[in-house]
């Protein structure tokens, strides 16, 4: 019986981050979502105001024999800018900052370790990433699977995500999906 683990990662527009997992070998699901804000089931216009706390963030279903944990984090660290401050490029506020929602004890201590490694692989570079918990509320159904549809006519989606998605290649190309 196959296992599967999930995390829950933000990395600035959930949009684009989904985007980069889907292509990743040994994830089978990604959900996007809000998560380590104050309101219950708040709704994208709230979150976008700032005004909740919440990051816009995925949850990724992976199975951990093909894709560690700690590999996942590498891909996430590695495919965002995780020295960003509040922000990933034009997008700017706390909903977009970058933050790792471990799940149980295990996943904080990798989480620890993976921001550490970053950090070593980056001299003169820090990441702001934080460890935070929280609740996890997923996004609304027009917003799941976003690149794949609307995505692909929307020019906000089209100057990020195809940069992101050559990264995720060119960085980890034994992680990604063929196709």
């Amino acid at each position: 019986m196959d296992q599967t683990e999930q995390a829950i990662v933000a990395g600035g527009c959930f949009w684009c981050t989904e985007a980069v997992f889907r292509d990743v070998i040994g994830v089978s699901q990604v959900e996007s979502g809000y998560i380590g804000g104050t309101k219950e089931h708040p709704t994208y216009k709230e979150v976008c105001s700032g005004q909740t706390g919440h990051a816009e963030a995925v949850r990724v279903t992976f199975d951990p024999v093909t894709l560690s944990y700690a590999d996942l984090l590498d891909v996430f660290l590695g495919t965002h800018d995780p020295t960003q401050l509040n922000r990933q490029g034009g997008d700017v506020g706390t909903q977009y900052r970058s933050a790792i929602f471990p799940l149980d004890d295990a996943q904080r201590a990798e989480a620890g370790a993976a921001i550490a490694r970053w950090n070593a692989e980056h001299p003169g570079q820090q990441a702001v990433t934080s460890i935070e918990t929280g609740t996890w509320y997923p996004a609304e159904d027009y917003h799941q699977e976003y690149w794949e549809g609307e995505g692909q006519r929307n020019p906000y989606c089209l100057a990020v995500i195809p940069p992101k998605l050559m990264k995720l290649r060119k960085s980890f190309q034994g992680r990604v999906k063929a196709g």
